[in-house]
């Protein structure tokens, strides 16, 4: 890895590949489909409103008009649109090649549920990118080199699982915030593990954007209420701090890419504090590294979601089977 100056350019052609993006319409997840359709790749962006949907697929078109790129509806906070979407993509597509678990929203000032009375972050940033990957490990299973990326945050550290109050009824915002990414880093760790044991071929990697100059303030409830101290925070560090969405992206996409990306690996930015900067490996923190709990949070995750990865490799396998016949 170059660690000096990773880029857009260092992208391999991704011809022939297809990525599943969720949170597409903007931000990180804009900013990844646009490399990715500017390499070559099939893109299905995913997202809860479908003009800013349609949009983003406009805009994308407009620099890469030859390129396949499309939007399907998905609210990752909503285990019914999970699994509606899951089954649409299995029953259209042949494989898929990279999904990149990026949708999600951050420290909402009051404590929210999603459909399913999870809350807000939990089901959002975690339980239904868990639930997604499992619904897609069908399509995962039947491409050459599958990835599966998963966001994180350098929020992690600071994060620790909670079974016994899994959905913060106890509400802080930072503290569930910081349990949800945790929960996805444990989660890609976990992942490659069980595809390493089970022969899914999975490549399960994380990725974190450091300080992204994004809309992730802005993307749940309480929108319009934001606390003031992180818009003084934002206004007055983030020009120092920070750097752009795009920036921020590169992480994901050399986790995606990268011919020498490997998999339970955490990938940020190289800077000071892992701010901003170029890809490069970034420190995971020792909780993340508790396989007793990877695994308690797998089984918890599994009954909450009522998913089962075991299910969806079969599936992949007897349709691997007939299509060999």
């Amino acid at each position: 890895m170059n660690n000096n100056g990773w880029s857009l350019k260092d992208i391999p052609d991704q011809t022939g590949r297809t990525a599943v993006i969720t949170g597409a319409t903007g931000g990180l997840g804009f900013e990844t489909a646009l490399a990715l359709a500017g390499a070559g790749a099939r893109v299905i962006l995913t997202g809860r409103n479908a003009t800013k949907g349609w949009s983003a697929v406009n805009r994308l078109r407009e620099q890469f008009p030859a390129s396949q790129i499309s939007f399907e509806a998905l609210d990752v906070a909503c285990l019914a649109s999970v699994h509606a979407f899951a089954k649409k993509m299995n029953a259209n597509l042949r494989s898929i090649h990279m999904l990149i678990n990026n949708a999600g929203v951050m420290a909402l000032p009051t404590r929210h549920v999603t459909h399913d009375g999870f809350e807000m972050q939990t089901g959002t940033n975690y339980l239904g990118h868990f639930a997604l990957t499992a619904g897609l490990l069908p399509l995962l299973a039947r491409a050459k080199k599958p990835r599966v990326v998963s966001l994180s945050s350098i929020a992690h550290r600071r994060g620790a699982i909670d079974l016994a109050d899994f959905h913060g009824t106890r509400y802080n915002a930072w503290k569930i915030y910081g349990q949800s990414k945790l929960a996805m880093l444990m989660f890609a760790l976990e992942l490659q593990r069980r595809s390493d044991a089970n022969g899914w071929g999975l490549l399960s990697n994380a990725a974190h954007p450091g300080w992204a100059r994004t809309d992730l303030f802005s993307n749940g409830p309480d929108s319009d209420n934001r606390w003031t101290w992180q818009r003084v925070v934002a206004t007055v560090a983030g020009p120092l701090f920070s750097h752009s969405a795009a920036a921020g992206a590169l992480p994901i996409l050399y986790a995606a890419t990268a011919p020498e990306a490997v998999g339970a690996t955490l990938y940020g930015p190289n800077g000071p504090g892992e701010m901003k900067g170029a890809p490069a490996v970034s420190k995971i923190a020792a909780q993340a590294l508790d396989r007793d709990m990877a695994e308690a949070l797998w089984d918890v995750s599994q009954a909450l979601t009522d998913v089962s990865f075991s299910a969806g490799a079969r599936q992949a396998q007897s349709l691997q089977e007939v299509a060999s016949a």
